[in-house]
């Protein structure tokens, strides 16, 4: 399948970058099958139809509302100070299926700024290649103090590296696995991973009093984006 990206309703148009694409860089032709999904679960299937410029899709099948992945999830991870490190976390994480990012300005992480819409761009990309028909949400970056606000703190963890505190290993959160297996929950786990030097004493100190629980991703110190990915396959583990 050639999966391109576009608007299905009210009419479907495919993406004005899309076009471009398919006309200057993969030099397709007319009459060739593609697929156009909207990121929301609908998919439209056709062939390609060329007038001037303009590339449109002459539709043989619609599917809307396609079954998402589940169990949802939403890692909440403090950006590194080379960008291309978290752009390799966004990229893998979102083959595997995760179904938001946040971005957390901690008091120990380094990078300040972002360029969310180049990120936003990359879960695109990702998500075309990986064949999702739903895209993940990619958050603005915030601070941690607004980030916590709104948790749910029974399914909210938090992972760091503070051996002198309390942490469950991740493969224990038996209670936790058994609610979000349930295929027609829209049920949603989330992790925060903490920059390169790690949550403070006080930010944790701060998630402990919310009754977000720690836990711990094994006995290797892994850096921020690794740890991201490793929560995310955990996740995709689940899926299937």
């Amino acid at each position: 399948m050639k999966l391109f990206f576009g608007q299905i309703f009210p009419e479907i148009i495919i993406d004005s970058d899309e076009q471009q694409h398919i006309t200057k860089v993969l030099r397709m032709r007319e009459g060739e099958e593609i697929s156009l999904t909207d990121g929301n679960g609908n998919l439209a299937t056709g062939t390609l139809v060329f007038e001037g410029k303009k590339v449109s899709l002459k539709v043989s099948e619609v599917k809307e509302n396609l079954p998402d992945f589940s169990p949802k999830l939403h890692i909440a991870i403090a950006p590194t100070k080379k960008i291309d490190r978290i752009e390799f976390f966004l990229e893998k994480a979102v083959e595997m299926g995760i179904s938001e990012i946040s971005f957390i300005l901690t008091e120990q992480t380094e990078r300040k700024n972002i360029s969310i819409e180049k990120l936003r761009k990359q879960a695109v990309g990702a998500s075309k290649q990986s064949l999702r028909s739903h895209f993940p949400k990619i958050n603005d970056l915030q601070k941690f103090s607004d980030f916590i606000k709104d948790l749910n703190p029974e399914n909210t963890f938090v992972a760091h590296c503070n051996e002198n505190l309390e942490r469950i290993n991740l493969n224990d959160l038996k209670n936790q696995e058994s609610k979000i297996k349930n295929q027609n929950s829209d049920e949603k786990i989330t992790f925060l991973i903490g920059p390169e030097g790690d949550f403070s004493d006080k930010e944790i100190q701060l998630l402990a009093e919310k009754g977000v629980k720690a836990v711990s991703l094994g006995n290797q110190r892994l850096r921020t984006e690794t740890a991201g990915i490793f929560v995310a396959s955990w996740n995709y583990d689940k899926m299937f």
